[in-house]
């Protein structure tokens, strides 16, 4: 516990001092050290097998017991560099920025805004409990009288690109830049999603593990 909270406020301290700091690794490449795991089975199960694990210097998200895999610490106005693939077959999951309130929808997701990862829908927006504009909000969203953050309201709003994406086993570069209210994607160089007004500026960052094993070796933000 110790550990985790010299972890933690380190992390902290590094984001608040400023561009001047570098980049934090936040997947160290050994160890889980600086998160904390999210998964409702564990409730009735504490033996129930881990959602994610360090193997073969990647962190893997196995998809199921579903949950998040949550930062200790909480960041504001940074660059956040993620790089994944698909082990097997390609499904589900995504990174959730700004993330507050522990499962705020569904009894599972946190309060946050998703930047998906879901194979074919890399960078579409999901609102959870927290909401965000963008150009053509009804085209990529739907009718206006539909939108909302909770339960099955359009939570989604659709990236602006097709065939971003590589192919299923190959590695995807995110980047996600979240500055004052505005939260920007990209997708192996593509601009694929770029909304503002977000009603949340800062919280913890969040993995999924919602159904597909999922793979990272790269994790990486710079302050901003």
């Amino acid at each position: 516990m110790r550990a985790a909270l010299v972890v933690a406020v380190a992390f902290a301290a590094a984001c608040a001092a400023g561009p001047d700091t570098g980049t934090i690794a936040l997947w160290n490449g050994r160890d889980l050290a600086g998160w904390h795991a999210d998964v409702p089975a564990a409730d009735r199960d504490p033996k129930v097998a881990p959602s994610f694990v360090a193997r073969d210097g990647l962190l893997v998200s196995l998809g199921e017991p579903e949950g998040h895999l949550i930062t200790d610490a909480s960041f504001h106005d940074y660059r956040l560099v993620v790089e994944w693939r698909w082990p097997g077959e390609p499904g589900n999951c995504g990174v959730l920025v700004h993330a507050s309130t522990p499962r705020r929808l569904y009894g599972m997701f946190p309060q946050s805004i998703e930047c998906q990862l879901h194979v074919g829908n890399a960078g579409d927006f999901w609102c959870i409990g927290e909401d965000i504009t963008v150009p053509d909000m009804e085209a990529r969203r739907g009718p206006k009288e539909t939108w909302g953050v909770d339960g099955d309201k359009a939570r989604r709003i659709r990236n602006l690109t097709d065939g971003s994406e590589k192919a299923p086993g190959e590695w995807n570069t995110m980047v996600i830049e979240c500055r004052g209210r505005e939260v920007r994607i990209e997708v192996n160089g593509d601009l694929v999603n770029h909304g503002t007004g977000c009603t949340a500026d800062r919280g913890r960052i969040a993995l999924q593990a919602e159904g597909a094993a999922c793979e990272f070796r790269r994790i990486e933000l710079s302050p901003l």
